[in-house]
């Protein structure tokens, strides 16, 4: 019998694992060919892609987090960045649709692909992971959407990683971009 623990890694291992080396470098290429990028996540997704933006930023992109006041308008050329582990969440279908109506490409990432707002993206990765969608029940160690969200705080580090290396710029030059007023 294995320690709750051990499930626990496990459930997170395989959720990474289910987004494939491909699908990460396709990321890569969608991040890498807009203009400008705006991301957004609810709840505890919303911390990881608050992640995401960081550590693009520190990769020198143009990327902006969703509501924040400094954030511009997306159009032709931008690319809108959305994660909804469960989908049918009302706020992400919103913003799936102004995304859509004013022109910018839509990567969505979810554990949910059949659900919506996955049929507006022109792009859906799935992270294969329990969400409260699915979570009634469960045998899982890890409660509602917590592997998926684990899980995608892995995977945007993987990503940023493929962006570093695709621009050639070494830790430093991030770390060159990192605040110091901390």
């Amino acid at each position: 019998m294995t320690s709750e623990t051990d499930r626990a890694l496990q459930e997170i291992v395989d959720a990474v694992r289910s987004v494939s080396e491909p699908e990460i470098e396709g990321i890569v290429d969608e991040l890498l060919a807009a203009r400008r990028i705006a991301c957004y996540a609810g709840g505890r997704e919303g911390l990881v892609m608050r992640g995401l933006v960081m550590r693009l930023f520190h990769a020198g992109l143009d990327v902006h987090y969703v509501g924040d006041m400094t954030t511009p308008a997306v159009g032709p050329g931008d690319l809108v960045v959305l994660s909804c582990g469960p989908g049918r969440i009302s706020m992400v279908e919103a913003l799936a649709g102004v995304a859509k109506r004013d022109g910018a490409r839509l990567l969505y990432l979810t554990a949910q692909p059949q659900n919506p707002p996955a049929e507006l993206a022109d792009s859906v990765v799935r992270v294969t992971a329990q969400t409260m969608a699915d979570d009634r029940e469960s045998a899982a160690a890890l409660p509602m959407g917590s592997a998926y969200e684990i899980a995608l705080f892995v995977l945007v580090d993987l990503i940023t990683n493929g962006v570093r290396r695709r621009r050639a710029e070494s830790v430093e030059e991030l770390r060159s971009r990192h605040t110091n007023l901390e």
